[in-house]
């Protein structure tokens, strides 16, 4: 499993080259890739059900106790599926869409990884594996939305897209770091077959709204939901992908997947059933607000997570039936429409639907596929989408909490979704011929392929349910999600009930609303000037802060003055250092006071230089002070015998002053810059410092915590490295890479020394010409 993945990342680097072999072949021939998965999986799907989870582990990090662990049960493999067989459609599909596009090989790159993070994320059963493909999807979907890169739109989108699902990574990894200290493990298998209740531990509210952000923000539940529309900025072979089987259901899939070790509390079910009716109702209303037939699919893609997420909060069995069911047929149904949106927009050369009409003559098979995708979508028997509306009407009228709330809710998305799937189905096909930009005509096959197989797929489901019942993979699935033993038995047919007399209600009502769109868009419009101030302008709001608070604490911070940068600095070196060994721990003062009279005179040169440094009003007397403080250094190093620190002091002490010396006829005359009171600030900053400084070394020469490693060096400098000159075998073997650092530092310091030796003033071009290309007499000239 492990191979079978990280291959996956093999082959988006080794795109380019087999775009190079094959042209337009490619996508076909990468396309076998996520089809082997898919059969492998399947074959692997007889253990998973009858058997129970399958735990691959392999260590990555044993030292840390990190493992490259996959978890396979049913829910994985039904996400796992999804992905690997929607993933090869879309390749094939992607093959014909972009045919003879110039960054074709750059889109099968971020296509391909995005593939393989979206099947790391579903099957990884280590929070640290988890989080890492989880960001790796935000990346690489960066990359996708934003793919045409020309386009100023695309590369906003983009930017947005990555900016609300990252900032919701950031409070995922918190959730999942609060998940491992509270369970104790880090594995999700662990973590579900722990006996204690992790509902009841102290950490669970701070751990759930981290996760539960987390989840919101990559599944587009309200208020984050507006990324999701404007990343229709990408071809529509991403969003087919994106919407259907990938990146927005990775927050679903992460809520499914915790749900029996965090569902169930006030707590989570207020909050599942509160946000994803809410986001459930908000998509399918702004959904009829466009005529962009991408904008259309992508609000009913917001729709379809909100009713997955409720159903997560609804919690009943139930519910998990209705859940995996719905999430099956949104997949199905959705992959196919956006395709067809694709298709559409290719062959006619626009995305808008009210420019569109009488299609169905010149693409009939097309016509055909939206047709019955369309009544999936709509809820129309005997589709897979109607099974999966009836259990979700009969999950929310057993809801526990909130229940008038999330019927209305329900049923006013329904009647809504209906008009969108008619508007979609009837006005491209249907009506009066429109004239588009562009000649339509039937799609190649490698653009049908994808779009009919799925919607073949959703009638024959439909027709027949009975194959995903029983001891099947929905079985398998629903359990995983619930947590407990479980049968799901669809059935197209459970007689007349009131889920089925809402369902008829809500076909007349949006087939209604279907009609009256144009009156309904143009009522509808007296809302913009609300909707404009909704979540978006509020991101925009915020976005807009952030770069007004850099640009106040730029001016503020990097103001171009090295003195207010060293400031800040020693500010907060003291501030950190001085919290800590004043207030956490007190200081440790002691020691004996052993100092010879040498000793006091080479430190009192070195104190005499570096005040004389500071007051000095020539740049001659500040040069040499600066060189007496440095050679003073030097000489404590040797006398505490550590002569290799002492000749890299005297070497780069040397070439320091030979520097200065260079450029102190260069340099502007000393002048007093700042106010009595910024030189007496600056003086309690320094002397602040130079406590500080002397009270952790105080501290540190009175405490012994560890015994001396003189000891070990005496002892195994001649066994170990062979070597009698204990300095030596430290320098070249215990501390090699010290070593060499000081001489990347003296080379550093030499190169700096030849440039200035080698730098010559540039002369005025006017006076060299004058004076017959020599410089001009009464100038001064260094040369």
């Amino acid at each position: 499993m492990q191979l079978a993945l990280l291959m996956g990342f093999v082959l988006a680097a080794a795109s380019p080259l087999l775009n190079r072999w094959f042209g337009q072949r490619a996508s076909l021939v990468m396309a076998i890739f996520p089809a082997f998965l898919a059969a492998w999986l399947i074959s692997l799907a007889p253990s998973v059900v009858n058997d129970g989870p399958m735990l691959l582990e392999w260590q990555w990090v044993p030292s840390l106790g990190i493992s490259l662990s996959f978890l396979l049960d049913g829910l994985s493999l039904l996400f796992g599926l999804l992905i690997t067989v929607i993933g090869t459609f879309v390749l094939v599909y992607a093959g014909g869409y972009l045919k003879g596009h110039a960054d074709i090989a750059r889109f099968h790159v971020a296509l391909v990884a995005f593939m393989a993070s979206m099947l790391g994320l579903v099957l990884a059963d280590s929070l640290f594996t988890l989080f890492v493909f989880w960001e790796l999807t935000s990346i690489t979907s960066y990359l996708l939305i934003g793919f045409n890169h020309t386009d100023i739109e695309a590369r906003k989108s983009a930017r947005q897209g990555l900016f609300v699902t990252v900032a919701g990574g950031l409070m995922l990894m918190a959730g999942l770091v609060l998940l491992g200290i509270a369970s104790g493990s880090w594995s999700l298998h662990e973590i579900s077959q722990m006996e204690g209740d992790l509902r009841q531990h102290a950490l669970y509210t701070p751990m759930l709204i981290c996760l539960l952000i987390g989840a919101f923000t990559k599944s587009a539940q309200f208020p984050f939901h507006f990324w999701l529309p404007n990343a229709m900025a990408a071809p529509t072979p991403v969003s087919a992908y994106l919407h259907s089987a990938t990146m927005v259901k990775a927050g679903i899939y992460l809520l499914a997947r915790l749900h029996p070790e965090l569902g169930g509390t006030a707590l989570w079910v207020g909050i599942l059933s509160l946000v994803g009716a809410t986001t459930m109702l908000t998509g399918a209303f702004l959904a009829i607000h466009h005529t962009n037939i991408k904008k259309l699919l992508a609000y009913s893609t917001i729709m379809a997570l909100g009713t997955l997420t409720m159903l997560l909060g609804i919690g009943t069995e139930y519910a998990m039936t209705a859940f995996v069911t719905f999430l099956l047929a949104h997949s199905m149904y959705k992959g196919a429409l956006f395709m067809v949106a694709g298709i559409l927009d290719h062959e006619t050369g626009t995305k808008d639907v009210t420019a569109m009409g009488g299609l169905r003559k010149l693409m009939p098979v097309t016509a055909a596929i939206t047709m019955v995708a369309a009544l999936s979508l709509a809820g129309v028997p005997p589709l897979l989408g109607f099974i999966g509306k009836e259990l979700m009407l009969e999950a929310a009228l057993g809801a526990g909490s909130f229940r008038p709330l999330i019927v209305l809710f329900a049923f006013a998305s329904a009647v809504l979704t209906i008009a969108v799937a008619a508007i979609i189905a009837l006005r491209p096909f249907y009506g009066q011929r429109q004239s588009t930009p562009q000649d339509p005509h039937e799609a190649p096959l490698s653009m049908l392929l994808g779009p009919g197989l799925l919607a073949l797929g959703s009638l024959l489901v439909g027709l027949a349910p009975g194959l995903l019942g029983g001891n099947a993979l929905l079985t398998s699935a629903a359990i995983a999600v619930s947590g407990q033993s479980m049968d799901v038995s669809l059935s197209l047919w459970h007689g007349i009930n009131l889920p089925l007399i809402i369902s008829i209600i809500s076909l007349g009502l949006g087939f209604l609303v279907f009609k009256r769109w144009g009156g309904v868009r143009s009522k509808l419009a007296y809302l913009n000037p609300i909707m404009r101030r909704g979540p978006e302008a509020g991101y925009e709001g915020f976005m807009n802060g952030v770069v007004l608070f850099s640009e106040w604490q730029t001016r503020l911070l990097q103001n171009g003055y090295m003195r207010n940068y060293i400031l800040v600095m020693l500010t907060v070196l003291i501030a950190l250092i001085g919290n800590s060994i004043l207030l956490r721990h007190s200081p440790q003062l002691a020691f004996e006071l052993d100092v010879h009279f040498h000793e006091v005179i080479v430190v009192g040169t070195m104190a005499m230089g570096a005040i004389f440094a500071t007051i000095s009003r020539s740049r001659l007397g500040a040069v040499v002070s600066v060189g007496i403080m440095g050679f003073s250094i030097a000489l404590v190093f040797i006398l505490f015998s550590a002569p290799d620190l002492g000749i890299t002091q005297l070497l780069v002490e040397t070439l320091t002053v030979i520097l200065l010396v260079l450029v102190l006829f260069r340099l502007p005359r000393f002048s007093n810059l700042s106010t009595t009171l910024e030189r007496i600030r600056d003086g309690v900053a320094a002397a602040s410092l130079g406590v500080l400084v002397f009270l952790l070394i105080m501290t540190a020469w009175s405490i012994d915590q560890f015994e001396s490693i003189s000891t070990y060096m005496v002892e195994n400098s001649v066994p170990l490295a062979h070597g009698l000159n204990i300095v030596n075998v430290i320098l070249v073997d215990y501390r090699a890479l010290d070593t060499l650092g000081e001489m990347f530092v003296l080379a550093l310091a030499a190169i700096g020394v030849i440039a200035m030796l080698r730098l010559r003033p540039v002369e005025d071009d006017d006076s060299s010409a004058v004076n017959g290309g020599k410089p001009n007499a009464k100038e001064p000239y260094d040369g």
